[in-house]
This record gives structure tokens, sequence and C-alpha cells, in this order.
């Protein structure tokens, strides 16, 4: 497991090695730096997003790619994932509901929160097709 602790100015790298998964956590508060903050993910699994319901599709792993733990001043929070490929977003909020994203930017999922809760956000990114690498966005700015 990958660990990435940011903060305003300042930022601290600590790796773990863990064979049972790619997962990696990431904790933000606001006014972070570097913005956006930037992961590379392969998105894919072998689960299918559409059984949360509503609007996710694609598939996923299972467990999430990335957790991010925020700290908010009422800010905005933003995520999207660009790839060559088609990929979707789906995201366990703070509120323990699942938001779902595809082709908002094109090919490219994106999702907005207007006034970000503090919390745990839960990330997939999905492979609507063939899975695809491509970069996870996290930034406090529209995306």
């Amino acid at each position: 497991m990958k660990s990435l602790f940011l903060t305003a100015g300042a930022v601290a790298l600590a790796l773990c090695a863990s064979s049972a998964s790619a997962q990696q956590t990431i904790n933000l508060s606001a006014g972070f730096l570097p913005d956006p903050v930037e992961v590379d993910i392969y998105s894919g699994g072998p689960n299918d997003a559409s059984d949360l319901g509503g609007s996710c599709v694609g598939s996923i792993a299972g467990s999430p790619d990335v957790v991010v733990n925020f700290r908010s001043q009422g800010g905005a929070l933003s995520f999207s994932h660009v790839s060559g490929g088609d990929t979707s977003l789906i995201i366990n909020g703070p509120d323990g509901r699942y938001y779902c994203n595809d082709d908002s930017n094109g090919l490219n999922p994106v999702l907005t929160w207007g006034s970000a809760p503090s919390g745990q956000y839960d990330v997939w990114v999905g492979a609507v097709g063939e899975p695809t690498g491509g970069t996870l966005l996290i930034s406090e700015s529209p995306l």
C-alpha cells in the first residue's frame, strides 16, 4: 500500500509494500499543494460497477484504487481520470453514498463537490470497455 500525505506547502511520501493491494491512501487538507494531485491508475477489475446502481458503469477492482482522506474548509473538491480510453469514476463519499460519472469530459469522467465535506472518499476508476492506464487528478478547482 502506498500512503501520500499532502498539506499546504509541504509534501511527505511514505511507501509501504503490500502484495495484497495496490491501493493508495492520500491525506489532504484544504489548500493542498501541488494542485492538482496526480495519481497513475490502471482502470478496471473483475467487478461490475452497475451492481452499485444509479449511473455507475464499468469494470472495477474489489477495493478502492485510492482512498482520499480530506480535511475541508468548505471549498470545492474535484476528481477526474484522464486516459486514452473510456473510463468511469465511482466514489463512495463521506456520507456513505456512491457517486458515479462517465464521459463528462469527452471519454473522461469528472466528479466535483461544490462544498466538499471532510472525510473519506473511496475512489474506483472503472474501465468502460478495455482497461487502460491513465492519471487520476484531484483538485480544489474545477477539472
